[in-house]
């Protein structure tokens, strides 16, 4: 059928035979994503109408925004601080963490198929864990807080961390890692002397990405009770006091293009 709908083209060589051209997957690959999207938009009940008529409701929402109320100011360093120091505290922890879960993962540093499963879909089960939930969960078990945020921010980070760390230590070089082991060295005497320092700075390199990026998660991590900057925004967008959010997103978008560049700037010396 496909070959009849798009056959493929001939071609004549110098020495006067005929062959095919390998044919297209272009055409066939463009029908299938047409396809899902015509699915996705019937399943989602997708109305192009009604975004079309309502699409500037946004902006309206914006231009109440601004200008910010300055006189909420004051009322938003604590919770800013919050939100940092659960952003720093989680993502340093869950960086540490990660560490000797990505050496069990590593199938090249630890010889063990089992070890190297529940490590690898310890991991997978975080990743799959969305931040919110765990935060949601948190709340259950240690209370309202910046605990719950911070436990939250914590296991992303050690799943993030993780997966990315025991894929580097996979892909090391073992020459000085075997020869450390032939003169008598342990296998984690080796890895720290052999294997580490070649991924410390995409460990680094890395650790830092996923702080700037938790500092952003955070701030919304409030609205299941986990402490930070995300309460007031809760609940500014729940009493429509559209000014004091403006005034919250202003400061935390500032508190985020700071630590970018400096994480970028850290970040650009490690590579």
């Amino acid at each position: 059928m496909y070959d009849k709908i798009f056959p493929p083209k001939k071609i004549l060589l110098p020495n006067g035979k005929t062959v095919l051209e390998k044919r297209t997957r272009t055409p066939l690959i463009l029908i299938l994503i047409g396809i899902g999207i015509i699915l996705s938009c019937e399943f989602t009940n997708f109305d192009m109408n009604q975004l079309i008529d309502r699409w500037d409701e946004f902006f309206v929402i914006i231009g109440e925004m601004i200008p910010p109320n300055w006189e909420s100011l004051p009322d938003v360093w604590t919770p800013l601080m919050d939100t940092i120091k659960m952003s720093l505290l989680g993502s340093l922890l869950g960086s540490l963490a990660a560490i000797p879960v990505a050496y069990c993962a590593a199938s090249n540093i630890v010889c063990s198929n089992v070890i190297n499963t529940i490590a690898k879909v310890f991991l997978s089960i975080l990743r799959t864990l969305p931040t919110l939930v765990a935060a949601l969960i948190a709340t259950f078990i240690f209370g309202l807080g910046t605990l719950a945020g911070t436990v939250a921010i914590f296991l992303f980070t050690l799943a993030y961390v993780g997966k990315l760390l025991y894929e580097q230590i996979e892909n090391a070089g073992m020459g000085s890692f075997e020869a450390m082991e032939s003169l008598g060295m342990t296998r984690v005497q080796a890895f720290r002397n052999a294997i580490f320092p070649q991924i410390l700075p995409n460990y680094l390199s890395t650790s830092l990405f996923c702080f700037e990026g938790n500092v952003r998660y955070s701030a919304i991590l409030g609205y299941v009770g986990a402490g930070g900057i995300g309460l007031l925004l809760k609940e500014g967008i729940g009493w429509r006091d559209y000014a004091s959010v403006g005034m919250i997103l202003l400061v935390l978008v500032i508190t985020v293009l700071v630590i970018e560049t400096v994480s970028e700037y850290f970040r650009k010396k490690l590579v």
